[in-house]
């Protein structure tokens, strides 16, 4: 799940006082900060293959629409 950005508003504010958190916060803060970045990582490459699709496509057309015009 994605974090969203007043969870991660707080979790900032929070580390203005992170030398008094007890551990217990401290790890609830890494687990939630550790996967939000997997969601992240996660949504980054399946954009990525996405767009690498959209490209192969694109420059298939395009090749086929110049071998057109060639002439």
């Amino acid at each position: 799940m994605d974090m969203e950005k007043k969870e991660l508003d707080i979790i900032k504010q929070q580390l203005v006082n992170l030398k008094n958190l007890p551990n217990s916060k401290l790890l609830d803060l890494m687990d939630k900060l550790s996967n939000d970045f997997e969601t992240k990582k996660s949504q980054i490459i399946n954009l990525t293959l996405e767009l690498d699709n959209v490209e192969l496509l694109y420059n298939n057309i395009l090749k086929e629409y110049q071998n057109r015009n060639k002439q």
